[in-house]
């Protein structure tokens, strides 16, 4: 469905797919839910000194009252794409609009939420630079989505709007697929997931035996349930069938048993890659792969994976890396011992052609990778006690927020890596390849 609207000559305007209002009823729903709950007894006493007929017309009129709000919540919403911009008008009383630029816009994901799978459509979520929240378009109907995602793409790649519309969905080549018993495996392995079940038990039953307090139990009950349906079966259920494929318009994670999610790593716009080895994974030479996306919320790369096939993966990211190659070398045990002592071991530091990497942690190994071209500063601390034993920190900042900081460094060697850093960083940022999707 669609029209020309105030936004001019030649703009279609077009509305969200029509089972949207079910979706948008949820929104008054839910507040009133949480007040009943707040009343609690006098709640419970006001609905049971209403008569049957009463009780059924109260009923009636909530509903009613949902259903028009989620009807006009989607008719007074509409979205158009011009040659520049995507725009999306909401509001009854208070218009919005948002005018999302076309050359702004950095990833397009496509999730499918379990009844949205059944009714047949998908919601589209943009990352678009220099925002912290995501734009979204819920809900549309499944195959509009893609396209509507494969048009953004195209002319977000500079492609003409005719031939925008005609490009269609980019081919993808399959480079990893995460097995099911791999990732219950891991799961297993992961103390983090044992310490959320086990607080998850402890938790409540400690309330209840100080407080005596069903309520209070209750109120400490659901967001210990909230963590551990997170860190265990959310966690299961959300990496299921991790897939990792590329395509031009970068790297598609597709993953989810029950809400299926197709994401995308834009080209270019890793700022961090970390590589996680827990202490239970290292016998098996398993990794997990976390990222730093500028204006992205897209955290995760491989949720677990032998070393070499995430290496390969890595790879593709930071086209030119070479994580096999990285030689670390460790703290000076002369200093570092007497500001860390036991840990200082787990530091590292390695700087090659391409990239900077530093390593932390004994039990949970952290190496966090940074691409020469992606440092927007660098840092040298030293406090009190380290200029004392003769050491000092490096740190890198990324465009991301992010700080990688390679800890406890000979102060000589902290002094001359500063300066080196500044020149890698400017020559890399000179001979960097530009940031376009589909080149």
């Amino acid at each position: 469905m669609g029209a020309t609207g105030p936004g001019g000559a030649g703009v279609v305007e077009r509305r969200l797919h029509f089972l949207t209002p079910l979706r948008r009823a949820w929104v008054p729903i839910a507040a009133t839910i949480g007040v009943i709950a707040q009343q609690g007894e006098q709640a419970r006493e006001w609905v049971t000194d209403l008569s049957q007929g009463l009780r059924v017309l109260s009923l009636v009129g909530l509903l009613l009252v949902f259903g028009v709000y989620g009807f006009l919540s989607w008719w007074f919403t509409h979205y158009a794409v011009t040659d520049t911009e995507l725009r999306i008008r909401t509001g009854l009383v208070f218009r919005r609009t948002a005018h999302i630029r076309l050359d702004r816009i950095q990833a397009i994901d496509v999730t499918r939420p379990l009844l949205a799978r059944v009714a047949g459509v998908a919601k589209l979520r943009l990352d678009v630079i220099g925002t912290d929240a995501k734009d979204e378009l819920a809900f549309l109907a499944e195959p509009d989505a893609v396209a509507l995602r494969a048009e953004l793409l195209a002319r977000a790649a500079g492609f003409a709007p005719a031939e925008a519309v005609s490009v269609g969905q980019a081919p993808e080549r399959e480079l990893l697929r995460v097995p099911v018993a791999q990732l219950v495996v891991s799961m297993l392995l992961s103390l983090g997931v044992w310490a959320a079940v086990v607080g998850g038990l402890v938790g409540p039953a400690l309330v209840w035996w100080f407080s005596g307090s069903f309520w209070v139990t209750v109120a400490t009950l659901v967001p210990m349930v909230g963590a551990v349906w997170t860190g265990s079966l959310g966690r299961l259920f959300t990496e299921y069938d991790w897939t990792v494929a590329e395509s031009p318009d970068g790297l598609r994670l597709d993953h989810g048993l029950l809400d299926r999610a197709h994401e995308t790593v834009p080209p270019g716009r890793v700022q961090t890659v970390r590589v996680i080895e827990p202490l239970l994974w290292r016998r098996r030479g398993w990794v997990r792969v976390e990222l730093a996306v500028a204006g992205s919320k897209n955290g995760i790369l491989v949720p677990v994976a032998t070393r070499e096939a995430a290496h390969a993966v890595i790879a593709r990211v930071l086209p030119g890396a070479d994580l096999g190659a990285l030689v670390f070398t460790p703290s000076p045990s002369t200093g570092s011992r007497w500001v860390v002592p036991v840990w200082w071991k787990g530091y590292g530091l390695a700087v090659s052609a391409e990239l900077f990497a530093a390593r932390r942690g004994r039990l949970c190994r952290r190496t966090e990778i940074v691409p020469h071209a992606k440092v927007q500063s660098v840092r040298r601390s030293q406090g009190p006690w380290s200029r004392a034993r003769g050491v000092a920190d490096l740190h890198v900042d990324t465009g991301a927020n992010e700080t990688v900081t390679a800890r406890l460094r000979a102060s000589a060697e902290a002094s001359a890596l500063l300066d080196a850093q500044a020149v890698r960083s400017r020559t890399s940022r000179a001979a960097a390849r530009p940031d376009r999707w589909m080149t």
